[in-house]
């Protein structure tokens, strides 16, 4: 292959990836889907209060809905075009039906939702947050999270559903 050829392919995979950036961009997505779980997030969230991140240097935010029943929650943010969010969802509904009355599952898509979403700080979505009874999280979880897994980690927390 001559000089000329190798540097035509370069410059077309350059436009290959110029094209997906913006395609990514176009959906406008302010967070980043992920399937895989970063370093655990350092934030406090109680429910009944206020939302406190070490990483965003403190700052209090509203939390905008009371624990309404005394329920371990789980809360799902994603969006409806995230791809490990779709795969979210049937898990989400599953532990709805199957835990009835034993935990209290809320969705919030952050593109329809955004000042709502924004009140919980997340960097990646989905983002799975945990709270006890109290309405004090417990633990976040970025990316895709199984059933299995999720339910684990509630009995890890000491919540046995």
């Amino acid at each position: 292959m001559n000089k000329n050829a190798k540097i035509f392919i370069v410059l077309i995979l350059f436009a290959a990836i110029g094209v997906i950036i913006a395609a990514k961009q176009k959906n406008g997505c302010p967070f980043q889907c992920s399937t895989q779980p970063p370093a655990p997030v350092t934030n406090s969230v109680n429910v009944n209060g206020d939302v406190k991140s070490v990483e965003a240097n403190a700052e209090e935010v509203a939390e905008p809905t009371a624990v309404e029943n005394k329920l371990p929650k789980l809360i799902d943010l994603g969006a409806d075009k995230c791809i490990p969010c779709k795969m979210m969802m049937p898990i989400l509904e599953e532990l709805k039906t199957e835990y009835k009355n034993k935990l209290d599952v809320d969705f919030i898509d952050v593109m329809k939702e955004q000042d709502r979403a924004a009140d919980y700080g997340i960097r990646v979505i989905p983002t799975q947050i945990f709270y006890d009874t109290e309405g004090t999280e417990l633990f976040r979880h970025e990316g895709f999270f199984p059933k299995e897994e999720i339910l684990a980690k509630f009995k890890e927390l000491g919540i046995n559903l």
